[in-house]
C-alpha cells in the first residue's frame, strides 16, 4: 500500500500544508469544521505524521520490531529474549514495543513502519481477527508468532509460527475427563475475545461434547470488565467469586499458567488443597510452572523452537526469498502434582 504524505492530505482537503500541520498539532488557530474534515481524510487514509525524518532517510535500516501484546503473559517474556539473540546475532537493531489490551496491533506497526523504517516485524500474541484488507496495509515483512490466521484470509500474505489451540486446549481437557473429571471449570479470556482466548475455549468445549459431557456455561469463568486476562489477579479474582458461589467442580483449566497461579491461591486462602479438593490444570508451560508446589499440570508450547523458526522466516523474507510460510508446531502434556485421577 503506498504511503500517503502530508502534501496528499493537503491536496485532498484543499487546504495548504500548514494548515494540515497546524490540525495535527491541535493548534488553537484553525477552523475546527476544517479540523474535522483534515482528521477525517488523515484516518481514511491512514496518514501518519513522521517525527522523524531523519528515519525517513535512511533506505537501508536494519531494524526488527517486535510487537508484544499479552504483557501480563510471562511465556512472552521467555521468547523474548531468544527473539532477542537472533534478531543481533544477525547484526540487526532490536524494538520491542509493548502494544496495549485495548489497541489494534496493525495500526501500531503502520505507525513504526513510518517512524522507524522498520526492515521485519514480529507479532507476538494479538488476535486473528484481522481481515486480509487490514494486513495488505503493511508494507513490511512480518510473521505472527503464537497466531496463526484466520481461514477466510490468503495464507501468501504472511507468515505464522504458533500451536494448534484448539487441539492443544482439547487435549488438556480430555485428559482431564479420563482421570474422571467431569465438572471442570474453565478460567477464560473475555467475552469478546476472538484471538487464543476463542480457540482455547472451543478446545474445552470440543473435548467436553467428545467425551460426552454436557457444556455448563456456569463452569466459565470470564474476568471483571477491565482486568487483565491472563493475569494472576484475574485467575484469583474469578476463582474466589466462583468457590464463593459454592458451584460444584472438581478441576480448574486455567487459560495460560500465569492465571492458574491465581487460581492456586485462591484455593488455598479458602481453605482447601491441591490436587486433593481441586485439580489445576494450566497452559504455556513456562519455568515457573516446575518450581511450583505442586508442580503445575500443563500444555507446554515449545517456545524456544517458536522463536528461532520465527526468526528464520521473517529474515528468509527479508532477504528477499520467496513466498511465506506457516508453521504449526505440537505442544506437550506436561503431568505435573497439580492434578489427581477422581474414578479408577
Amino acid at each position: 500500500m503506498e504511503s500517503i504524505t502530508i502534501k496528499d492530505v493537503a491536496r485532498l482537503c484543499g487546504v495548504g500544508v500548514s494548515t494540515v500541520s497546524r490540525a495535527i498539532n491541535n493548534h488553537p488557530d484553525i477552523n475546527p469544521e476544517t479540523k474535522e474534515k483534515i482528521m477525517q481524510v488523515i484516518s481514511e487514509h491512514h496518514y501518519i505524521p513522521n517525527n522523524s525524518a531523519r528515519n525517513l532517510k535512511r533506505q537501508d535500516s536494519k531494524t526488527v520490531a517486535i510487537l508484544m501484546k499479552g504483557i501480563a503473559n510471562p511465556f512472552f517474556h521467555e521468547m523474548i529474549k531468544i527473539l532477542e539473540y537472533e534478531v543481533e546475532k544477525k547484526k540487526y537493531s532490536f524494538l520491542l514495543h509493548h502494544v496495549e489490551e485495548d489497541e489494534d496491533e496493525i495500526d501500531v506497526a503502520m505507525e513504526l513502519e513510518k517512524e522507524k523504517k522498520l526492515c521485519g516485524i514480529v507479532f507476538l500474541g494479538g488476535t486473528v481477527g484481522h481481515t486480509e484488507e487490514k494486513f495488505r496495509q503493511l508494507t513490511t515483512p512480518f510473521v505472527l508468532c503464537t497466531i496463526g490466521l484466520r481461514r477466510d484470509v490468503d495464507p501468501a500474505i504472511c507468515s505464522s509460527v504458533s500451536i494448534d489451540d484448539v487441539k492443544e486446549a482439547r487435549r488438556m481437557v480430555s485428559y482431564l475427563c479420563s482421570l474422571g473429571h467431569e465438572r471442570i471449570a474453565f478460567v477464560a479470556a473475555r467475552e469478546d475475545d476472538i484471538a487464543i482466548g476463542r480457540m482455547r475455549l472451543e478446545g474445552y468445549r470440543q473435548a467436553l461434547e467428545e467425551n460426552h459431557i454436557p457444556f455448563r456455561p456456569e463452569l466459565v469463568l470470564y474476568p471483571e470488565k477491565g482486568m487483565n486476562a491472563y493475569s494472576m489477579a484475574n485467575g484469583y479474582q474469578v476463582t474466589k467469586r466462583f468457590l464463593d458461589s459454592n458451584i460444584p467442580a472438581t478441576a480448574f483449566f486455567a487459560i495460560s499458567d500465569n492465571v492458574s497461579f491465581g487460581v492456586c491461591k485462591a484455593i488455598y486462602d479458602a481453605g482447601k488443597r491441591i490436587p486433593e479438593d481441586y485439580s489445576v490444570a494450566g497452559f504455556d508451560g513456562i519455568e515457573m510452572g516446575k518450581y511450583y508446589y505442586p508442580t503445575l499440570t500443563t500444555m507446554r508450547q515449545p517456545c524456544e523452537e517458536m522463536a528461532r523458526e520465527t526468526m528464520k522466516i521473517l529474515f528468509s523474507r527479508i532477504e528477499d526469498e520467496k513466498g511465506n510460510k506457516h508453521k504449526v508446531f505440537e505442544a506437550e502434556l506436561q503431568e505435573g502434582g497439580s492434578v489427581r485421577r477422581i474414578k479408577a
